[in-house]
């Protein structure tokens, strides 16, 4: 760690005794002079997440096969739930009655839900969409379901995070620009609709940026949308099939418009390379899936880039997963071991990998924030574009 994190005391403060419901702010400690990407401090009810940060996943209250407590060794400041899965299941009643998502999981940091939007677009066979909301099947036992906005916020007010998505509409990549922009319009007015819904001062709405891969939609969204925006605003709509250049580009068209005063959360999103990229375009906040899915299959980022331990290369390797790592895996298992694992589908080697492959994400948030600190940003993301691990 820099001296100038240090001297600033990045370790997370977590509240004690009763939380202050309205404690809701956002302030830039250090702006690169080097490349203007900025080291920041959002403050929620269950505590300060210093960013630039990546969000580890936990669709369904649990970041899959990973305790809490490996959690926060891992220095995970907040992690993210998934609204439309915990609605099918286990219920927002249940989830309500056990005293929120933070109780439910024993999780005492913060909390984000999103608002299931994408799920519903995703992942739902037939669905039914209108101003007035979303029918869908559910992907569990396919009964019908229709959610609104109002609802939605309902949803997100019993399940209790910190910081709670407005409900959206997502396109697919390669949309026709009348069908982007039907889309961005019903988001605009579902927005409002959230907004007038959201009376919970324990959480803090952001409302999400759409507009697909159109650069005169993308703008006019994130410009309506930003009055919404109290202490945060989401960029969503990205990832979903484009190539990286063009969303790169997309961040590119977007970055002179953004509040200064509140943190940018890019959905989604979180290989090593996006997260260099997206912070050098202004970008605060990240979250994927892939960490713990690769994991699951066997796959590892790593300093040397990207290691398939299932590889019959590794049979006999030895040798540590990642060298530069200090997580509980690489400490302790070689490859030749991990591997054994995956092929053998035991449960401890995705438990593993994906320890690894968090620790190694906000690790290189670390990293990142140092070179900020420092005023080498620029010189940080040449050096990693490279670098083996650029290529993830």
């Amino acid at each position: 760690m820099s001296v100038a994190l240090s001297n600033y005391c990045f370790f997370i403060e977590f509240f004690s005794g009763e939380i202050d419901l309205k404690a809701f702010s956002y302030k830039t400690i250090h702006v690169c002079s080097q490349s203007g990407a900025r080291v920041g401090e959002l403050t929620t009810p269950h505590g300060k997440i210093i960013t630039p940060i990546y969000m580890p996943v936990g669709t369904l209250a649990t970041v899959k096969s990973l305790t809490p407590e490996e959690l926060k060794t891992a220095q995970a400041e907040i992690i993210l739930s998934n609204t439309y899965h915990l609605y099918l299941r286990p219920g927002r009643e249940i989830v309500k009655a056990a005293g929120g998502l933070h109780k439910f999981m024993a999780w005492d940091r913060p909390i984000l839900t999103d608002s299931g939007g994408f799920q519903v677009f995703s992942l739902a066979k037939m669905r039914d969409v209108s101003d007035e909301g979303v029918g869908f099947s559910s992907v569990y036992d396919g009964s019908k379901h229709f959610i609104t906005p109002e609802l939605d916020m309902e949803i997100q007010h019993d399940l209790g995070a910190d910081i709670i998505m407005a409900f959206d509409e997502c396109t697919e990549y390669g949309v026709d620009k009348d069908k982007a922009h039907s889309a961005m319009e019903r988001t605009l007015r579902w927005l409002g609709r959230c907004k007038s819904a959201h009376n919970n001062d324990k959480q803090m709405l952001f409302p999400i940026v759409q507009g697909n891969m159109f650069e005169d939609l993308r703008l006019e969204s994130l410009i309506r949308t930003i009055p919404y925006a109290e202490c945060g605003i989401a960029i969503g709509g990205l990832s979903v099939g484009e190539s990286k250049p063009l969303m790169y580009r997309m961040m590119d068209v977007m970055q002179g418009y953004y509040p200064t005063d509140m943190p940018r959360y890019l959905m989604g999103v979180g290989s090593p390379d996006c997260l260099v990229e997206g912070i050098l375009r202004g970008i605060d906040m990240f979250d994927c899936v892939m960490a713990t899915r690769m994991a699951r299959n066997g796959t590892a980022f790593t300093s040397k880039g990207r290691i398939t331990v299932r590889n019959g290369v590794y049979k006999d390797d030895f040798t540590p997963l990642d060298e530069n790592c200090d997580c509980y895996c690489c400490k302790n298992y070689t490859k030749a071991y991990l591997r054994h694992l995956i092929n053998t589908d035991e449960i401890l080697g995705g438990r593993m990998l994906s320890l690894h492959n968090i620790t190694y994400l906000l690790n290189l948030i670390h990293r990142i924030r140092d070179a900020i600190m420092e005023d080498r940003y620029l010189d940080f993301v040449e050096r990693f574009r490279a670098s083996e691990e650029y290529d993830n």
